[in-house]
């Protein structure tokens, strides 16, 4: 019996869960490994930081997911793998072997070291919402009376306008930094919506400014220039764990594991990569929950086909994909391909989408001894 392992409760392995779940892989064992038992829906992060959401609202249990896909979970971290071997190394010195693996285990902060002292980062999301009650907190107290956020994409300004949000009765200024513009790669109309939005509620925006270190009391910025913040929220695009490359797989220049457009590894066949932590050779869109989501029914497929020996479908990237961005209040932007809307329906059209994702992998959880 072929031994399929799972290292990540990322996007992607939810549909592969649901699927296996759904119509059993014959001739096929299941292992999930992941160092969360539950997985938080990224698309929901800013209205849970916001208060919009309860925690349990965005998050999906692994355990039942797998168990009925017919195998185990283990709640442990993944820290290597020995290719030659076919065996997945844990955080706590188990070894794993496997006929078949796929990794979905997202990125990490991507921080350099000047940043990651002070910083507290968006990645990964459980070590940053425990972060967020302390800021919070302290944000209450009067203690932080400025919060300087790091990163100007979608990411960035859903985090920042959810904590400005959440802190409204509180007096705290917030500043936007971003190496290039804001939102770039988003077209002209959602970059003006957005930049009226933050105008409109006392963000400070300076776009074009690198920041080449943190502080405990603010930024450096390049050319020497400080900016003074009592709190420093990193959103920058994620870094790939260091154990991908350490572990021998071919990379992308970034550290990411490359993979063909079947999301197999050209150098391992038998590993499969979805989600943030791959890179699909010749493919430069950006990384997204969107993708990510997409990808899930083709690796799915393709772990299907691999353990029968079947040729497996690539996945074929979209043109243009809808995106939704939160603007702290239940208000959001959306943009489609050149086109842009925003308003409070489009924050409930999200909204829907959101719970629907979530509801969609819940399982009830069998009590003791019932």
């Amino acid at each position: 019996m072929k031994h399929l392992v799972l290292v990540g409760g990322g996007h992607s392995h939810l549909a592969v869960l649901k699927s296996l779940g759904d119509a059993p892989a014959e001739g096929a064992r299941l292992t999930l490994l992941s160092p969360n038992r539950q997985a938080v829906y990224s698309g929901m992060i800013p209205g849970l930081i916001a208060g919009h959401y309860r925690s349990e609202d965005c998050r999906i249990d692994l355990r039942p997911l797998a168990a009925r896909a017919g195998g185990p979970f283990i709640e442990d971290s993944a820290v290597g793998v020995d290719l030659a071997r076919r065996e997945v190394i844990t955080a706590g010195g188990g070894r794993l072997t496997y006929d078949l693996l796929s990794l979905d285990i997202g990125s990490t902060s991507g921080a350099p070291a000047r940043v990651s002292r002070h910083a507290l980062s968006f990645r990964p999301v459980e070590g940053f919402l425990a972060g967020w009650e302390r800021l919070r907190e302290a944000a209450r107290r009067s203690e932080v009376r400025r919060i300087a956020v790091v990163g100007g994409g979608a990411g960035g300004v859903e985090v920042l306008l959810a904590m400005q949000h959440a802190l409204a009765g509180a007096s705290v200024q917030f500043a936007l930094f971003n190496d290039t513009r804001i939102l770039d790669g988003h077209n002209e109309s959602v970059r003006r919506r957005i930049g009226r939005i933050l105008g409109a509620r006392g963000v400070t925006v300076r776009a074009g400014q690198r920041v080449v270190a943190v502080r405990e009391d603010g930024l450096e910025l390049e050319g020497s220039e400080d900016f003074d913040a009592q709190a420093t929220v990193w959103v920058t695009g994620g870094g790939a764990p260091s154990w991908i490359a350490e572990s021998g797989f071919a990379t992308d220049p970034r550290g990411f594991v490359a993979v063909s457009d079947t999301l197999q590894s050209p150098s391992h066949p038998e590993v499969f990569a979805a989600g943030d932590c791959a890179a699909i050779i010749g493919d430069s869109s950006p990384k997204s929950g969107v993708i990510a989501v997409r990808q899930g029914p083709i690796l799915a497929g393709n772990l299907r086909r691999a353990l029968v020996g079947e040729l497996p479908e690539p996945f074929r990237a979209p043109a243009r994909a809808l995106a939704l961005i939160s603007c702290g209040d239940r208000y959001a932007v959306a943009a489609w391909g050149r086109l842009a809307v925003e308003g409070a329906w489009v924050w409930r059209w999200k909204d829907h989408i959101d719970r629907r994702f979530v509801e969609r992998y819940r399982l009830e959880v069998p009590s003791v001894g019932g």
